[in-house]
Parts: structure tokens; sequence; C-alpha cells
């Protein structure tokens, strides 16, 4: 992605957030030359890669196949100098992106509808060799425990939210003419790096074209204090 994409989309997502009285944490807004001065006192966002990921998972089609979304916080399971057991992100869907087939081997999240439009969520079970499985699923909405059918689009109204279990392949889009979605998650420990399984192959973070300087540092870019 081009620098000025990530920045285009970080801005974007700063207007959605305060349209929708969100209030960040602090580091959320530190400037690439603030970050240059932080000390280790801030290796906790460094070391659990908390803050701003813009990600087209390296299709260069982020309009596409792609969101904005920041870790707020997060534990790791790496390094038991940080005790956390959850994560809580935010995340930005437009119409005509998605979120790509996936599931996770070990977290548990609930994905929830913050504010805008509509989420269409697609649920599959994984067979024992990660296909999909024709099998219904049993899904869980706020308190509500139901059936679907493989390959079912569950729809999260503002408010409304969906418990995603281990090995549920799941993605997500924004159903048509309802307008941008900011969604909540709150899940176990993230861990982006060992505990995806994507249907498709495809990377995780995008590689950047330094076309104009940094609005935001990724959180894959910040300096060691």
């Amino acid at each position: 992605m081009k620098r000025s994409e990530i920045n285009a989309a970080i801005q974007e997502m700063e207007n959605l957030i305060r349209e929708h009285r969100f209030a960040l944490p602090p580091f959320c807004g530190f400037t690439p030359e603030e970050w240059k001065e932080k000390g280790s006192e801030y290796d906790e966002i460094r070391d659990n890669m908390l803050g701003w990921d813009i990600t087209d998972y390296g299709l260069g089609r982020f309009d596409e196949v792609g969101f904005a979304l920041i870790t707020l916080r997060n534990g790791n399971l790496k390094n038991d100098k940080y005790t956390k057991t959850y994560a809580e992100k935010l995340l930005m869907v437009k119409e005509g992106q998605m979120a790509p087939m996936h599931f996770h081997w070990n977290k548990m999240e609930d994905i929830i509808n913050r504010g805008g439009g509509n989420v269409l969520i697609t649920v599959y079970n994984s067979t024992p060799e990660g296909e999909f499985a024709d099998t219904d699923v049993t899904v869980h909405c706020d308190g509500r425990a139901f059936t679907v059918p493989a390959g079912t689009k569950v729809r999260l109204t503002p408010g409304e939210s969906i418990t995603i279990y281990p090995y549920m392949y799941h993605d997500f889009h924004v159903e048509e003419g309802s307008g941008a979605v900011l969604l909540g998650e709150v899940s176990m420990c993230n861990d982006d790096e060992n505990d995806n399984r994507f249907y498709e192959p495809i990377g995780r973070f995008p590689e950047v074209e330094e076309d104009v300087p940094a609005y935001r540092l990724l959180c894959t870019e910040y300096p060691r204090g």
C-alpha cells in the first residue's frame, strides 16, 4: 500500500470514531516524531502490537479486500512479562470492503457492531483438513443460541454481536447501502503472526510504498525507546 493510502484510511477512521463519540487512548494520537521520544515505559505497546493496523492483506486492493483497525489492548502469549489474557480492537469496514475468510486456531472473540451500517458475517465450521464443512453452524448472538446452515450470512445491526469460536470460519462485509461500520472486537489474546488460518493463502501486513510522510506509525513500525 502507498503511505498516502494508509494515511487517508487512518484519518477516515478517526473521523468515524469521532462521529460515534468513542474516545481513543492517547497513544493512538502519537505522531512519528513523538514516538522517537518515547522510552521503554511504552514497551507494552511495542511488544503487543497495540495501535494502528491498516491492511490490504498484501493484495493491493484495499478498497475491496482489507480494512483499518486499532488494537487498543492485548496480552502476549510469547512473553510472560505481560499477563493480560484478553484483547480489544476497533475496526472500520467500508461498503465494498471485506475481510477474507479465516478462522483462529485458539482465539475466541466477540465481534460487535458499535455503530454505522449493518455488517454481514458468513460462517462455516471447518473440517479437520481445513475445508468448509457442510454441517450446520451453532451461532451465539447476544445471549441467544441458534443454528444456521453452512455459509449463512449473519446480519448484525448496530449494538448486536456474534461470538466466533476457534475453527469457525468467518468473513465479514458491509450490507450494501447501509454505510461504513465501526466494529468492536473483544477477545482472548490476539496473535496475528501465528493464530490466523486463511482459507486462501494470503499475507497479513502490507508492504508500504513511502510516497508521503507517515501521519501515524503502524503497530509494526515503532522505534525502540
